[in-house]
């Protein structure tokens, strides 16, 4: 791996002008691929072989004409005085049905005196708005009516408020990018001390990014990838694209102050930090391409659009990183060694100079903090991990759910017509459930169905059944008496389908339960069920890639359960912050609730990922120096004084851009971003520089252990670049600090 990576990276600095050509190339192509590209589809929530789905599908093909597509607004009208049964409320609620009717793209409006929809006490009523087209097609003037028509049924002195997809979401304007780049451009230049450098770990990191969402974006339409689809590739391909391009140019520089060519640097860059980056991102290619293993379309698309965003990023690091450092050899350098390394040849007396003042350079940070935790290897441990630990505690009270217009903040539209809904209609009003009925004779055997379940406790009423053309299928709605995110109706839920198989005997009627509260529950069972296998999958790839760089057993064991700990614990952050609130006017959290369904397994993956990459990029570094002949405690200063610096600066990088997010409107966006940056400041920091190294302090020479059967079948993949020798060094010589452990080349 090294010598293809070194040979790989010497041809990208020669042949630089056609290498950049080549990127630049790409770039345009896919960038005009993307602008001719249809529109991307509409996004879509499916869960193939759930009983909703089924249920869902079928409604769908047996009532054709019913526009389970259409968007839908629920308009809710409340009088202050009276009733609206009442004869001046009434005209004013049929003067706000009529503006509705005319607004663009309305199929039809339900009117509630005629429909049922008046509460009991005569002081409620709703209307529902049909649409013709989906929520995402509707258009500005559709959105704008609506508005228009509520806010003078307000003037006219009604109280109106509105839910339901067809309502326009007020969106916050971030600039998350540009916060991420901005940060990370800081952190570069204080950590190269070059402009250069800095400005070119940046361009190649977007110019990785703008050919992943190209990209996606040319396949919208061919693959079914929605707008949203790129969220994710997005945050993660500029996170970890400025960090393998900081990776590498560090490790170019470093080359170079020892004293090598300029070539030489950028090969021997390539091979070894090129071949940590090839590996650290596999692992994260592996954690995003196995979301497919959940089966549920819009978490695979997602993943492996991620997932092809930071292959590109790591092609760009081995090919396009190496190029541009051929245009800049030794401006990347900091200012001050810059003079070191001009065309003219260092005469012998200067060398010797130059050789004096790295004999009497101070040791680094890295260096420093490594040596003292070899000195207090045990206290360093247990204040890591019983930190950790009690930051994980909230994660024991972690609630589950989805998002919806319960949980949006208490002075939307939405929110206000939810809660109007539940105390006029009741609790369970806002999350009724779809019975569709599969029979001969449908009307009949729906009749039986709805007589049965009005029995069923937790049932609050039971509609008529609704008949399609053929009457062979039936659908009726239920009621629950509690509300659509209560445990309660989660078991009325089940309860409902342990009947079903009672139905097919007793009167050979296929009852299935579907709608909005049902799918949501089968969304939490399908993630809880593919949990297990997730991990197993991606926990056990990426041992067996860790294994194969680091040629041991218990560095990647060590690896695997540092991560639960720190992804533990940013769960713990996550449910005191979104969950109970702490903290919550600091993010912008309006309301506090439970935490996305998707949100573990996301963050299983994505932070499994990461935090795999810095354990490749410290770790390779110490194993470098120990294969090298350094002793195991040498070996890890040494791998400290040159990567922890390197690895400290990528983990601020990354979580300043996932921190970005937070300013999202998106409460999933949001969710992710400050989950993902506390993760990653609690890995790289706690987990990977303090907890790992007392950890590799304490096992000394075992953690490098390897079973002899295994060690002679497994291929050397040489990420280390022990086969590169010393081959390239100029008549500059790395000499030894008394301070610092030598480094064997």
């Amino acid at each position: 791996m090294a010598t293809f990576l070194y040979k790989l990276g010497r041809l990208a600095f020669r042949r630089r002008g056609r290498t950049t050509l080549l990127w630049l190339l790409i770039l345009v192509g896919v960038g005009y691929a993307a602008s001719a590209a249809p529109a991307p589809p509409a996004d879509t929530f499916s869960m193939p072989g759930t009983e909703s789905q089924k249920a869902f599908d079928l409604l769908k093909e047996r009532f054709p004409d019913a526009s389970a597509d259409g968007a839908t607004a629920r308009v809710v009208v409340r009088a202050p005085e009276g009733k609206v049964t009442d004869a001046d409320q009434k005209a004013k609620v049929d003067q706000l049905l009529a503006d509705l009717s005319k607004a663009p793209l309305v199929k039809g409006v339900a009117d509630p005196y005629q429909a049922g929809a008046v509460s009991e006490d005569g002081t409620t009523a709703y209307a529902t708005v049909l649409y013709e087209v989906a929520a995402t097609e509707l258009t500005d003037k559709a959105h704008d009516a609506l508005t228009e028509a509520t806010a003078d049924a307000r003037e006219g002195g009604l109280t109106v408020e509105a839910g339901g997809d067809a309502v326009e979401v007020e969106a916050a304007k971030n600039n998350a990018e540009s916060i991420g780049i901005l940060v990370s451009a800081l952190v570069l230049l204080l950590t190269f001390g070059s402009m250069v450098a800095a400005g070119m770990s940046l361009l190649t990191a977007v110019i990785g990014v703008g050919v992943g969402i190209c990209g996606i974006t040319a396949l919208g339409s061919t693959l079914g990838l929605s707008s949203t689809t790129s969220t994710l590739a997005l945050m993660i391909g500029l996170a970890v694209g400025i960090d393998y391009a900081l990776f590498i140019v560090s490790r170019y520089r470093s080359e170079m102050l020892e004293g090598r060519g300029r070539e030489e640097a950028v090969g021997r860059a390539i091979g070894t930090a090129g071949s940590a980056v090839v590996f650290a991102g596999l692992t994260v290619i592996v954690a995003l391409a196995g979301l497919a293993v959940v089966n549920i379309p819009m978490l695979t698309k997602m993943g492996l659009a991620a997932a092809g965003t930071v292959a590109v990023a790591v092609l760009i690091a081995i090919t396009f990183v190496p190029a541009l450092l051929g245009y800049a050899p030794v401006k990347t350098l900091p200012r001050h060694e810059r003079g070191r390394f001009r065309a003219k040849p260092l005469s012998a007396r200067r060398q010797r100079k130059a050789a004096k003042r790295a004999a009497k350079a101070k040791p680094n940070l890295g260096s420093r903090w490594a040596g003292w935790v070899l000195r207090h290897p045990v206290a360093v441990l247990l204040l890591g991990v019983v930190g950790l630990g009690t930051i994980a505690v909230p994660a024991a009270s972690l609630e589950l759910g989805l998002p919806g217009e319960g949980t949006m903040a208490e002075d939307t539209t939405q929110r206000k017509a939810y809660d109007m809904l539940s105390e006029s209609f009741g609790a369970g009003f806002n999350g009724p459930l779809l019975i569709t009925v599969e029979a001969k004779d449908a009307k009949t055997a729906a009749d039986q169905v709805g007589k049965d379940l009005t029995k069923q406790p937790g049932v609050a009423s039971v509609s008529p059944a609704t008949v399609n053309k053929a009457g062979d299928t039936a659908m009726v709605n239920i009621i629950p008496t509690t509300g659509p995110t209560d445990e309660k109706t989660e078991n009325l839920v089940h309860s409902i389908r342990d009947t079903a198989a009672g139905f097919k005997s007793e009167i050979g009627a296929t009852v299935l339960v579907t709608g909005q509260t049902a799918l949501f529950i089968d969304f939490s069972q399908t993630l809880d069920d593919a949990m297990v296998p997730y991990l197993a999958l991606v926990v056990g790839l990426a041992f067996v890639l860790l294994v194969l760089v680091f040629r041991s057993i218990l560095v990647p064991l060590k690896a695997a359960l540092g991560f639960l700990l720190s992804v533990t614990a940013a769960l713990g952050a996550v449910v005191a912050v979104f969950q109970w609130g702490w903290l919550k006017d600091v993010f912008g959290i309006d309301q506090p609730g439970p935490i996305m369904s998707t949100m573990p397994i996301f963050m299983i993956g994505v932070v499994f990922g990461l935090a795999m990459d810095y354990e490749v990029f410290l770790v390779t570094r110490v194993r470098e120096a120990f294969v090298h002949g350094e002793r195991p405690g040498d070996a890890l200063v040494t791998g400290f004084r040159h990567g922890g610096r390197v690895v400290s600066a990528a983990a601020i990088i990354m979580a300043s851009v996932f921190s970005g997010f937070i300013l999202d409107a998106n409460d999933f966006v949001k969710m992710i971003g400050f989950g993902l940056a506390v993760a990653v400041l609690f890995d790289a920091f706690v987990v990977r520089m303090a907890v790992v190294p007392a950890v590799l302090a304490l096992l000394g020479r075992s953690a490098w252990w390897l079973p002899r059967r295994l060690n002679a079948v497994l291929p050397d993949m040489d990420v280390e670049g022990a086969k590169l020798g010393t081959r390239g060094r100029t008549s500059i010589p790395h000499q030894r600090s008394p301070r610092e452990p030598s480094l064997v080349d």
